[in-house]
């Protein structure tokens, strides 16, 4: 092992703040990223010795790499193309993504064969070049915050290299109950929770994800040994979010948005990824029964759905997004009159658009199959102009905060999901104002800088 460098405080995560584009002339754009990650690292300065180890996505990441362009503090991993598929698409975004969310259609899938076992030696390389290079960079007694399920094995190994360092794994998913997670092979289930019981301290998004794993470890390995679990529920970050909700794009689309939904009637709005787990499918169909048991309602309400697609490189993503497109068209050409359209959709990913949808929204749709957080439920409340009912899965994560004032649903109850929908509709203006400051008080109660300090102080305790 190389001799350690000098950095303090390291974060690694699959993604980095910064990616890079290739122009046609062959130069390099690059583009800052967002999230409450980016945000939460500038809470220790720009004079702190830090380090964010990222892996290259895109060309021209992995050509930033070989040109040595890059930003000062964050080292990008330009692993071999056909491993980071294997370790991202084959069994992070495919096996893990699924189990956590508890997607799988368990009659067919999933299939642990000779090509899973394939994939998870890459995945297992995958995290090993990530475990190396933090040990590399990390001065002795060094912090490091290990990010998400991509790098679960990270901990472990790294723990292997420099048992120096204070290591922290922190996972932005839900995390699945025992005899769900038991659908991994023995093994593997085993060294998953191993990876992250490396760390000395692993966090997670609401109470009920933490004791989940808790439960996980029970169950397989009998316990969690030294390591602490903790539990950090990340917030909106409500200035930034108020001060670029009225910049001049977001007045421009707000403009559009309210021309296409049509002057006078009400919003429903949801802002999501097309993932899988965002239930965008039943939302519409609840919609629809909204319309076909409440014909009050047609051209005098509007669901403006942004919908940005998403893993497009997997099929059954690809499929998903189809149904998307399909069942907006035809709610459209079920119901739609010539002045009226049901269904606004939008797929092009936009956040000024998305931020001036949040400002117009009469009811927000936060419905998903299962959710680590979902911030969009905070968001939105926080920008909203006039107020806004919240129609919440008790499957998202910010349900543990919001659950109270907002109306509460089975995400795979469409005809409920349907009757909620018309219940937040006909809500009073002052009651709707009056839960919507209680939402954005909640919402914006642990804010990106003080989420990423809090763990970072809770790892040094």
């Amino acid at each position: 092992m190389v001799a350690p460098r000098s950095a303090q405080i390291l974060v690694a995560s699959n993604r980095g703040p910064i990616s890079y584009a290739l122009r046609d002339d062959g130069s390099l754009e690059s583009k800052r990223g967002g999230g409450g990650l980016v945000s939460g690292l500038s809470a220790i300065g720009s004079e702190a010795d830090a380090v964010w180890v990222c892996a290259a996505m895109s060309d021209g990441d992995r050509e930033a790499v070989r040109r040595e362009v890059g930003e000062p503090g964050v080292r990008m991993l330009d692993i071999d193309r056909e491993l980071f598929a294997d370790a991202y698409n084959g069994i992070a975004n495919s096996v893990l993504w699924f189990v956590h969310h508890l997607l799988y259609q368990t009659p067919l899938e999933p299939v642990f064969d000779a090509e899973f076992r394939r994939q998870w030696a890459s995945y297992e390389a995958y995290n090993r070049a990530f475990a190396e290079a933090l040990a590399v960079d990390a001065a002795p007694e060094a912090t490091v915050l290990v990010q998400d399920y991509h790098l679960s094995l990270v901990p472990g190994m790294l723990r292997a290299y420099r048992p120096d360092l204070s290591i922290g794994h922190f996972s932005h998913t839900p995390w699945a109950p025992p005899d769900y997670f038991r659908l991994l092979p023995d093994d593997i289930a085993a060294q998953l929770l191993s990876g992250m019981l490396g760390a000395d301290r692993t966090a997670f998004l609401t109470r009920r994800w933490a004791d989940a794993f808790t439960a996980c470890c029970e169950d397989v390995l009998g316990g969690v040994g030294k390591t602490r679990i903790g539990v950090h529920s990340l917030g909106a970050d409500g200035d930034f979010l108020r001060r670029r909700a009225h910049q001049p794009d977001v007045e421009q689309r707000l403009l559009e948005l309210r021309e296409q939904a049509g002057l006078g009637r009400k919003t429903i709005v949801r802002v999501d990824r097309t993932e899988l787990s965002k239930n965008i499918v039943r939302g519409l169909h609840a919609y629809r029964e909204l319309l076909t048991a409440h014909p009050e309602w047609r051209e005098h309400v509007t669901h403006v759905a942004l919908s940005y697609p998403s893993r497009q490189d997997l099929t059954v993503y690809r499929d998903y997004t189809a149904e998307v497109f399909d069942l907006a068209e035809r709610i459209n050409a079920e119901f739609g009159t010539p002045g009226w359209t049901p269904v606004v959709l939008h797929v092009k990913d936009d956040f000024a658009r998305s931020l001036a949808a949040y400002r117009m929204a009469d009811v927000a749709l936060v419905n998903p199959i299962r959710d680590g957080m979902n911030l969009v439920a905070k968001e939105v409340p926080v920008v909203s102009d006039h107020g806004c009912a919240l129609v919440l899965s008790r499957e998202a994560g910010a349900y543990e905060e919001l659950g109270e004032d907002a109306l509460t649903v089975n995400p795979y109850d469409v005809s409920a999901t349907a009757d909620a929908l018309h219940e937040a509709l006909l809500m009073p203006d002052a009651e709707r104002a009056e839960r919507t400051k209680r939402l954005a008080a909640a919402a914006t109660a642990l804010p990106p800088q003080r989420w990423f300090l809090d763990q970072l102080n809770a790892l040094r305790a």
